[in-house]
């Protein structure tokens, strides 16, 4: 099966099954040399940007029929635009053929209607592997949507304290990475396991997005428990289903998830984390903040006011790791949780 390169949350990966094709979500890999991706982007960029530029232009996904990223943060849209120029000037790199989508998440009519055009146009550009017909989207958003359904049954486990914050996280990444259906199949083996119980302080975990389990693992063997996070590498990727197996119900599933950090108001973040810092019995609030990530720091005071709880915000954090100052200003809220 020929695969799709995706970066972000925002590309509605339903579209890339329903060509026949497989959608990859692209990584980067922290600690490992970056060089080509900082020439091309600069080292100012979040650094899951400039890996991920460099994993592609070292052709560590394998062949790509195309890469399609989403407009979800400053940081995929540098890529897109460094992807773009490379592709035009520099025709021997043999890069795939390249697609940006936009979608807004504004709750509005107007965004409704303007997500649907960018998703149709995706779908028509995708065509061109594959004419996508109502019958084969119908089935994609209704496969991807059991998918979903059964990563929320994996997060209850978590909430229960039968999954560990670190499988958890492993797990979503996984089923980003092999076609759909062997998604399916493999969170319904861990859903059938007998699983050992996860002990820690309860921790809710905000910021940056993680597309690596380092700092989870991090957290988890210095007395923490990860039971709940919000970015979309974790629960905001699944959390919201389509309301029916149609292309406007596919834009209006993208428009209204979230709140990411990048996209969503101070206000959004500060509400969603609350309720969903109560959902999973949290004890602790951490916001990380990776390098070159500067909403998270904006969210923070907000977040720490709706949730009540003891808190902590480490700040310019290197890719997939947590500083010795970061763990050190861990230990007092462990303590009194």
């Amino acid at each position: 099966m020929s695969t799709v390169g995706y970066v972000g949350a925002d590309v509605p990966v339903e579209l890339i099954t329903a060509t026949g094709l497989r959608p990859l979500r692209l990584t980067g890999k922290p600690g490992e040399d970056s060089s080509l991706g900082d020439r091309y982007l600069g080292r100012g960029v979040d650094p899951v940007a400039r890996s991920v530029l460099t994993r592609i232009l070292t052709g560590a996904y394998g062949p790509l029929e195309a890469i399609v990223v989403s407009r979800d943060c400053e940081a995929s849209l540098r890529l897109f635009y460094a992807l773009r120029e490379l592709h035009r000037i520099e025709p021997s790199l043999g890069l795939p053929p390249l697609r940006l989508v936009d979608v807004l998440h504004l709750p509005h009519h107007t965004t409704t209607r303007y997500v649907h055009a960018k998703i149709a146009q995706l779908r028509e550009w995708l065509g061109r592997w594959r004419p996508i017909a109502d019958d084969d989207l119908a089935a994609a958003i209704t496969v991807h949507d059991t998918l979903r359904r059964l990563l929320a049954r994996a997060a209850v486990l978590r909430r229960e304290n039968r999954l560990s914050g670190t499988r958890f996280l492993e797990l979503v990444a996984a089923t980003t990475a092999v076609p759909v259906d062997e998604a399916i199949t493999l969170v319904e083996r861990v859903l059938a396991e007998d699983l050992p119980a996860a002990e820690g302080v309860r921790l809710f975990l905000t910021g940056s997005s993680h597309d690596s389990p380092e700092v989870y693992e991090t957290l988890e063997r210095n007395g923490f428990f990860v039971a709940g996070e919000d970015h979309d590498w974790g629960e905001l990727l699944f959390a919201r289903t389509c309301a029916a197996p149609t292309e406007l119900a596919l834009a209006e599933r993208y428009q209204y998830n979230g709140p990411s950090a990048p996209r969503a108001s101070i206000g959004q973040r500060a509400a969603h984390t609350a309720a969903a810092a109560r959902a999973c019995g949290a004890e602790v609030l951490f916001s990380y903040a990776r390098v070159h990530d500067d909403a998270p720091p904006w969210d923070f005071p907000g977040q720490r006011a709706a949730t009540g709880l003891p808190s902590v915000l480490a700040e310019r954090q290197p890719y997939g790791e947590l500083t010795a100052e970061a763990l050190a200003a861990l230990v007092p809220v462990r303590a009194a949780a």
